[in-house]
């Protein structure tokens, strides 16, 4: 029986579908499932999710949740994030348990991506 107390989806505003897939898709070889013009299934991801067609944007400036992604390579996954078109907003940095940087993608949306 499924525990309903996981979270096992998450949906995310994007401004351009087509460029915030092809960011994910080279950044992080994430693939993804087409339902119409303005939705978008995320897989190979970790975590389910999709994309939608909006304005808005998701950034902890405006009281958004942060999604934070694990690598076992930081600073090639910030490589990867800058080579498809990224915006790294914080640099490498040091918290209690790792090391993370945060970016944005081409949609504006605001995410991070952590190591030990």
């Amino acid at each position: 029986m499924m525990n309903s107390t996981k979270i096992n989806y998450i949906e995310l505003p994007a401004r351009s579908l087509e460029a915030t897939k092809r960011f994910f898709q080279q950044a992080f070889s994430w693939e993804f499932v087409d339902y119409g013009p303005e939705y978008s299934a995320i897989q190979n991801a970790g975590l389910d999710g999709g994309f939608y067609q909006s304005d808005l944007v998701a950034q902890t400036s405006t009281g958004s949740a942060l999604v934070v992604l694990y690598t076992k390579d930081l600073e090639q996954s910030l490589k990867s994030v800058e080579d498809a078109g990224g915006k790294v907003i914080k640099p490498i940095f040091d918290f209690p348990g790792g090391r993370r940087f945060q970016f944005t993608c081409p949609s504006g949306n605001e995410y991070a991506v952590w190591s030990e």
